[in-house]
């Protein structure tokens, strides 16, 4: 009697290969998922790097005006938008370390210049900035305001 080989089932071949393939799509799956999420947290940063900078502007600018003196007519005259306090500020805002897109663009305004208004007598002022990231469209703009109330000791 003579022992017979067992045949290798021919349905099974290429199996191993197909299986290392589908290993290698779900890795390479997640790596470009950790690609995607790092790139979403470096523009989040980025954001949250220019907010932080608008909201320690605008601080700024309302700490000048309470150590400010002179009455609230003076201090409306100095720091409204165009004011010679406001300027010297917004130098700064618009500086090398301020915020993005704060500038002018052939001569005119553009949307991004910070704004400084006062309620008439009451001593409340309200500072809005404005700025763009880099790569932003023009049409579009971040926003900070903050409203504070200004008053003088008789």
């Amino acid at each position: 009697m003579m022992n017979k080989q067992p045949t290798p089932i021919q349905g099974q071949a290429g199996v191993m290969l197909l299986e290392a393939l589908i290993a290698i799509l779900v890795f390479s799956l997640g790596i470009l998922s950790l690609v995607a999420l790092q790139a979403v947290s470096i523009k989040l940063t980025g954001d949250a790097r220019y907010r932080t900078d608008a909201t320690l502007l605008a601080n700024r600018l309302i700490g000048q005006m309470w150590v400010s003196g002179g009455d609230l007519s003076d201090l409306e005259t100095n720091f409204k938008t165009g004011g010679d306090a406001y300027n010297a500020w917004l130098a700064d805002v618009a500086g090398t370390d301020g915020l993005p897109g704060v500038a002018a663009a052939d001569g005119d305004v553009v949307s991004t210049l910070p704004t400084v208004d006062f309620v008439p007598g009451d001593g409340q002022v309200a500072v809005t900035l404005f700025w763009r990231t880099p790569g932003m469209p023009a049409a579009e703009r971040h926003q900070y305001t903050v409203v504070s109330q200004i008053v003088r000791n008789p």
